[in-house]
């Protein structure tokens, strides 16, 4: 019969999971901040702090290469071309009361409902699947896989940010013609 020593009953958390803790509540605070704030250039600056938060969340996971394509292409490009539309169309920038509806929870909830649905659906179309590496990890294997297999994706998204940008460009000569 084997006796077991019994010590204090504590557990301690090793450094990593308490840093990927704190990415992860400050991801969600600045998230949150992102849609609850009326300035529409501070949601764009929450918005950088969420997306360096999942960087930082991807580097704690070491997926370098991910780390640096969220920070190079979302934070960089995509905040840039955001803030440069909002400057474009002439959008209110200061606070702004009456873009404040009285529909916040019936949204709230079809929000909730929403994202429910979409991750149950992704999480079962997907719950097999898996990104053939080429049998080894690294970046060079992560680059290639990208490059090769989900090409199309990523110039359906540059042609659709793209597309924005004209759009705000049109929208806001028009309104420059008309008044």
């Amino acid at each position: 019969m084997t006796v077991l020593a019994q010590g204090p009953a504590y557990s301690s958390m090793p450094a990593q999971e308490i840093v990927f803790i704190l990415l992860g509540i400050m991801t969600v605070a600045s998230a949150l901040a992102v849609v609850l704030t009326r300035n529409v250039v501070h949601a764009a600056l929450w918005l950088v702090v969420t997306l360096a938060g999942a960087a930082g969340s991807y580097l704690m996971l070491t997926a370098e290469f991910l780390a640096w394509v969220q920070v190079l292409i979302y934070v960089g490009a995509v905040i840039v071309l955001l803030l440069f539309g909002i400057m474009l169309t002439k959008a209110p920038i200061g606070t702004e009361d009456n873009l404040t509806g009285e529909n916040r929870i019936p949204a709230a909830i079809v929000a909730a409902a929403s994202a429910g649905t979409l991750v149950t659906l992704v999480v079962d179309a997907f719950r097999h699947e898996f990104v053939d590496l080429g049998g080894g990890t690294g970046a060079a294997h992560v680059g290639r896989s990208i490059f090769s297999s989900y090409v199309l994706p990523f110039e359906v998204v540059s042609l659709l940010l793209l597309a924005a940008l004209i759009g705000s460009i049109v929208l806001s000569r028009k309104d420059e013609g008309e008044s």
